[in-house]
């Protein structure tokens, strides 16, 4: 048998990631050099692996500069409908390989990086290679980590396919200085650490500060002969960084604008007298820290005025942007063209990702009633028919209510206008239903109590013209509980959007052995419809290619356990099932139903040590909100389950248990494509979607999971039968709540259940604090919403079936290939394509535009 190929033999054939043209080699071989020497300022002495990494970086984006500005003069000349959509969290990861796919450029990189000659300034030139390899340039790029989880990757997906789908959108969010915080496991607990990701400097963004925007705080509001004025208000500059973001080989390069927070000149300055100079110089830094800190919060609300504070920042320098091109159609062109906003919605169209960029609606209404002039009646039409609104959640937790007098300070003539807003709105329903008090109660943007609050999610839905839920029984739910008064009154607002994920990043970039596998039986066009996977049902008995999916996925798995065994120290059997639970630690997303299985395994293994037991390797990661204190308990428990499992030597290499570290979408590119099973065991009705599920089943890991979020649909793609489905659904959980959930009940019947409650509670799993973990059983036993032990029995059975299945090898692979080729209708493309049409009014594009070496579209017509 022939020795295995090196990772750069691999990459070197022929395969979807494009063919290494060799002109572009050259060229991309004096770029390098000519960046490492001009911008780096190094020579190969004293260049270090991240400043080939830059000098790699800076290549590539010289490929997408021309692109870039094309795209842009295109926009201006052909003036089509463009798309904003406003997210405070862009989960982008890192740029440079997809940014190399994307513009077919990954093997002519590659080929050259490893073939290139130091650029050295002595008359001997050397003629060895440096023989880099492009995947360990790569390690070194930092992520973009400016999200939380599922809400700020999804926005990140939607850009790629926004530009692969030939749109003139723009993604608006802020440019945060720190990240999510990364995370460390420090003796079984999270620590975190502030994630510098700016540290080094970013070669995706341009800093545009010609662009730069005033936004106001505070101040008062007056009256005046010529109208309402906004006076003695607090200035803050927002300066745009924009970051490319090119479609998939069409030449589209569309923008990522983030705003990031700058101090005026005079900032303060008139406040102080002379000798307090330095006093006010220094306390520039309070108005440059909205733009500091990503919230590290996940489906949870915390009313801070600084968030408050971020959410108007990006919303106010977004508007008078969108304004600004909207008036100007002609490129370069400064100057007002259009001054009627009677155009505007069909030439703008706004997406609000969740409640948190809400505050476009009073703002965009106070614009055109103060600034612009507007009749009232006019810009509230004007403003519903250009904003649509994207529901991420039901848990009551997540919905944002911000206290009246928080609103009052900072942002008094908003205030204003969403109480007009809602008496309207409220005079409206009581046309409707008149004498229904409790009805104009229930759906009032302002909710009665101590103190009063705004109802962020019913501002955005009478504010827009479509509300979209995220999958199918996500947008039921929303229809029957959250909105349903809403619902009841304008029916034709509501619509469904499942969401998805790009193949591009979560197939061709993380999985290229399955990409090109894949490829090689129905061609690359699947990568811009990904409904063409179906095609692969017609080899589900063809030995030969269950045994190449099979060959992948090993070669994946060895690959992974080699990262852990290099990153962890820890040795894992590459035979044994891979089950992994990657997203952030929340009590819905059940974490706790796993550990409960794994004590349940470990005690299994402990009662009959000769029995035959098929080996797994349970990985789980994800971070928690530094102030979830649950959540915390959580993942210590976790690490202790696993430190007891992990050193018994009667388990061995049957059982082991492994935290992932700071997990993140670099760390998610590595570990999906490994996985062998999937966890997704949300309570039914808590996970509006999911996306991770998604990527699993598209890089051929099974589904253990609920009837929950994009579960349900995705059962319906590949068939029931071919995901674990258990547990309580929908209306089962809806029956208990009115009958009430008995936790002691389960506890008292089911016997292996009891064993693992007793471990953890007196303290096997903690010997040197018995009742460390207290406060997780109490929550279990006595007030868990999400009803863990309800499911425990229908999880162990689940997973005693998948234990079954992994002993057939063909039959897993086959169900495997079911699988894969369901995961057509999960591509984001197609979510974008339902959110054009269906909301926005536009029509994707195959028009690819012009290389920057060819003459425009106009030119050769």
């Amino acid at each position: 048998m022939s020795s295995p190929l090196s990772d750069h033999e691999k990459r070197k054939q022929i395969s979807v990631r494009g063919i290494a043209g060799l002109g572009n080699v050259v060229e991309i071989k004096k770029s390098f050099n000519r960046h490492l020497h001009f911008t780096l300022v190094k020579d190969r002495n004293v260049a270090t692996p991240r400043d080939y990494y830059f000098a790699l970086a800076h290549t590539v984006r010289d490929h997408l500069v021309g692109r870039w500005i094309r795209t842009q003069q295109y926009y201006y000349e052909k003036d089509p409908k463009r798309i904003h959509y406003l997210s405070l969290e862009f989960y982008m990861g890192r740029t440079l390989q997809n940014t190399m796919i994307n513009l077919g450029l990954q093997n002519a990189c590659d080929e050259a990086i490893y073939q290139v000659k130091p650029y050295t300034c002595t008359a001997i030139l050397s003629v060895d290679q440096l023989g880099l390899d492009i995947e360990e340039l790569e390690e070194i790029e930092e992520d973009a980590g400016l999200g939380n989880g599922g809400l700020g990757r999804l926005a990140a997906c939607f850009l790629d396919s926004m530009a692969s789908l030939g749109l003139a959108a723009y993604g608006y969010g802020i440019r945060y200085e720190f990240g999510i915080f990364n995370q460390k496991i420090s003796d079984g607990w999270q620590v975190e650490e502030a994630d510098d990701w700016l540290r080094y400097g970013n070669p995706w963004e341009k800093a545009r500060p010609e662009y730069m925007l005033p936004v106001h705080f505070y101040g008062r509001v007056e009256q005046t002969a010529e109208g309402v004025k906004w006076v003695d208000t607090q200035v803050v500059l927002a300066m745009p960084y924009d970051t490319p973001v090119p479609g998939f080989k069409n030449n589209t390069v569309n923008t990522m604008r983030l705003w990031s927070a700058k101090a005026p000149i005079d900032f303060n300055l008139q406040e102080f007298n002379v000798g307090d100079y330095i006093e006010a110089v220094l306390d520039r830094n309070l108005a440059e820290n909205i733009s500091r800190v990503l919230y590290p919060n996940d489906n949870f609300f915390e009313g801070k005025e600084l968030r408050l504070k971020q959410e108007y920042f990006v919303v106010a320098a977004t508007l008078q942007d969108i304004i600004r091109r909207f008036k100007s159609s002609k490129f370069g062109c400064r100057d007002p063209v259009r001054t009627s906003f009677e155009t505007f919605s069909e030439k703008v169209a706004i997406q609000l990702n969740d409640t948190h960029p809400a505050l476009a609606i009073p703002e965009l209404m106070r614009i055109l009633v103060d600034l612009e002039k507007l009749d009232w009646d006019k810009a509230w039409e004007v403003t519903r028919q250009t904003c649509a609104y994207t529901n991420h959640t039901v848990l009551p937790e997540a919905l944002e209510r911000w206290p009246i007098n928080l609103f009052e300070k900072l942002l008094p003539r908003h205030l204003q206008i969403i109480y007009e807003i809602n008496h309207l709105h409220l005079q409206r329903i009581a046309a409707m239903f008149p004498g229904d008090n409790d009805r104009l109660r229930r759906m009032s943007l302002i909710e009665e109590g101590d103190p009063k609050r705004i109802n962020m999610a019913h501002l955005c839905v009478v504010g827009s013209h479509a509300v979209n839920g995220v999958a199918r029984i996500h947008s039921e739910i929303v229809k029957n509980t959250v909105f349903k008064d809403f619902y009841e009154v304008e029916p034709e607002k509501f619509q469904n959007k499942t969401n998805g994920i790009t193949p591009r990043r979560w197939l061709l970039l993380c999985n290229p052995g399955l990409a090109d596998l894949i490829a090689k039986k129905i061609g690359d066009d699947f990568l811009t419809d990904l409904f063409q996977l179906r095609k692969l049902l017609d080899f589900i008995d063809e030995d030969a290619f269950i045994c190449d999916i099979a060959n992948v996925k090993q070669e994946n798995k060895q690959k992974f356990a080699a990262y852990l065994e290099k990153e962890y120290e820890v040795k894992i059997n590459p035979e044994s099932i891979f089950d992994i639970h990657v997203k952030r630690i929340h009590e819905y997303k059940r974490q706790l139903l796993n550990v409960l299985h794994i004590i349940t395994f470990y005690n299994r293994i402990k009662k009959d040590p000769s029995k035959h037991f098929v080996p797994r390797t349970v990985i789980i990661g994800g971070k928690a909100a530094p102030g979830y204190h649950m959540a915390k308990m959580i993942i210590k428990l976790i690490t202790a389950v696993g430190q007891v499992i992990n050193n018994d030597p009667v388990v061995g290499d049957r059982l082991k248990v492994i935290y992932l570290e700071n997990y993140r979408v670099s760390l998610a590119e590595k570990v999906i494509p490994a996985a062998d099973l999937s966890e997704q065991i949300s309570t039914a009705g808590t996970e509006a979607s999911g996306t991770g599920n998604m990527k699993f089943m598209l890089n051929g890991a099974l589904t253990i999971g609920t009837m929950d979020g994009a579960n349900v649909e995705m059962a319906e793609e590949a068939g029931e039968e071919n995901l674990f489905i258990f547990g309580m659904r929908v209306e089962d959980v809806d029956a208990m709540d009115k009958t009430g959930y008995n936790a002691r009940e389960y506890y008292e019947r089911l016997s292996e259940l009891r064993q693992v409650i007793d471990q953890i509670q007196t303290g096997y799993f903690s010997p040197k604090e018995h009742e460390l973990f207290k406060d997780v059983v109490n929550m279990l036993m006595n007030h868990d919403r999400f009803k863990v032990f309800a499911d425990y029995e229908a999880y162990i059975t689940c997973q005693d079936r998948v234990n079954e299945l992994y002993k057939n090898p063909k039959e897993w692979t086959r169900t495997v290939i079911r699988n894969i080729a369901g995961s057509g209708k999960f591509s984001s493309d197609r979510t974008i394509s339902e959110y054009a049409r269906d909301i926005w009014g536009v029509e994707p594009s195959d028009v690819k535009i012009p290389p920057p070496n060819e003459p425009p579209v106009e030119s050769r017509k």
